[in-house]
């Protein structure tokens, strides 16, 4: 047995690293998901309101998007010193950066007081965010997965997984205790959206002293006392591993462009627009976002349940079922928050989060088992992130715009069911990898070999 795998059984070690980047991942996304929400209630208000109600979204939206377009950037750069430093730097790095740039959204002017100069700041701070996320998930699944015993890797790596929706669910709550609570009416306009980009800087000092308490990854541990770190990750990669990139982008795409109708803020937007401004629904913000919250709670709950399934029936058997679960749902989706009932908002929300969850609870262990253990960080930060740009970047724009378009949200159903067909083709083409070796033992093995079924027959 190698010391990679003894190390990695651990179980006070595994604890601390299950706490560290459920910890650190939850602040990250609690981060990235609070734009989203607060450019669907408030940034078209606020930055764009010269545009129009319609166009003022639109383009609120639009800022979500380009933050993507700058996650390969940050993945670039973290997946190259990751892999040639290793893991831990990072982490605190892509927290400390996403923490300043949240907090100062917190102390933005508006369009009304500074004019121009408010959207042009408010773009600039979410670039920065998106170089942040950029490199974020790669540290954290790989610090989770590379610490864990191959049969628990699907339970380990979905530990940062449920950060996500529990950040999810942060922002949320706190976006509704501002709304409904503390700052109701025009007070949320005036300040209150303001006190929930502030907290993230106390999050942020929890969140490192946590992460700095977790040893280095066992696997980069390894490889750099054997001195086997590629020069130039990014060059080995798309020159041997072009095709599984583009292939596991997809599979990640369909996931992000559907899960993002929610944490992009879309229905959020989509259930309070009011009628006036050409709004379908015309729901209160507050409840609006604890059904998003709630449901938030079934999403955690599927994707932990989909990490730990996957150790047992493998990766691509669980991605199978969550295709299919989303599939099952989303034609159901937006007539249920048409009927503006919040609980049966909530039902839709909550059957949508099982495909969710089955789609991504398994993906930071099925992402690591592709890629050799010295180009593995930045394997499967710019993977994640071209998912990410192929998938929810423009989502919940799109749909904005289909909807102003067609008066309906139907188009937004079919577009979404589109990209996880073909999400749904790329996971059938890929091999399922589940228990392989990680560490230097199994480098050659993981360069040379075959990972689309084809080739393997």
């Amino acid at each position: 047995m190698s010391q990679t795998v003894t190390k990695a059984a651990n179980p006070r070690e595994l604890r601390r690293v299950a706490a560290a980047t459920v910890i650190g991942t939850t602040i990250e996304w609690y981060d990235f998901f609070l734009y989203a929400s607060a450019a669907g209630l408030v940034f078209g208000k606020l930055f764009f309101e010269p545009a129009g109600p319609q166009a003022a979204t639109i383009i609120a939206f639009a800022t979500v998007g380009v933050s993507f377009l700058f996650r390969p950037l940050g993945a670039f750069l973290a997946g190259h010193f990751g892999d040639r430093i290793g893991r831990k730097s990072m982490l605190v790095i892509t927290l400390i950066l996403m923490g300043v740039a949240t907090t100062l959204i917190g102390f933005l002017p508006t369009y009304d007081q500074v004019g121009i100069l408010a959207p042009i700041l408010l773009m600039a701070l979410r670039i920065l965010q998106g170089l942040s996320t950029g490199g974020e998930w790669g540290g954290a699944v790989l610090m989770a997965v590379e610490h864990a015993p191959a049969d628990q890797r699907g339970r380990m790596g979905a530990f940062p997984q449920i950060g996500v929706p529990i950040g999810l669910l942060l922002a949320s709550g706190v976006l509704a205790l501002m709304t409904g609570v503390i700052s109701p009416g025009e007070q949320f306009l005036e300040w209150g959206w303001r006190v929930p980009f502030i907290l993230s800087f106390v999050l942020i000092v929890v969140g490192i002293v946590v992460r700095r308490a977790v040893e280095e990854s066992p696997v980069f541990t390894e490889i750099s006392e054997r001195k086997e770190q590629t020069k130039i990750p990014i060059v080995e990669l798309f020159r041997k591993h072009w095709l599984l990139v583009v292939l596991a982008a997809l599979t990640f795409a369909g996931n992000n462009a559907a899960g993002y109708m929610t944490t992009g803020g879309y229905i959020q937007n989509y259930a309070t627009m009011p009628l006036a401004d050409g709004g379908l629904v015309g729901m209160e913000r507050t409840p609006v976002l604890l059904a998003v919250a709630g449901a938030s709670v079934v999403w955690l709950i599927m994707t932990f349940a989909a990490g730990t399934i996957s150790d047992r029936i493998g990766r691509k058997k669980t991605y199978i079922f969550g295709w299919i679960a989303f599939l099952a749902v989303i034609f159901v989706l937006f007539p249920l928050v048409n009927t503006g009932n919040v609980w049966l908002m909530f039902l839709g929300l909550s059957l949508f989060a099982i495909g969710n969850g089955f789609t991504y609870g398994q993906q930071a262990a099925y992402f690591a088992e592709l890629f050799p253990a010295s180009i593995r960080y930045t394997g499967v930060s710019i993977t994640y992130a071209i998912g990410a740009i192929l998938g929810g970047a423009f989502a919940p724009m799109i749909a904005a715009w289909l909807v102003a378009s067609t008066g309906s949200a139907t188009a937004v159903a079919f577009y979404i069911a589109a990209v996880m067909v073909i999400a749904f083709v790329a996971t059938l083409v890929l091999r399922d990898r589940t228990g392989i070796p990680l560490g230097a033992e199994n480098q050659e093995a993981q360069e040379n070999g075959h990972f689309i079924w084809e080739k393997a027959a």
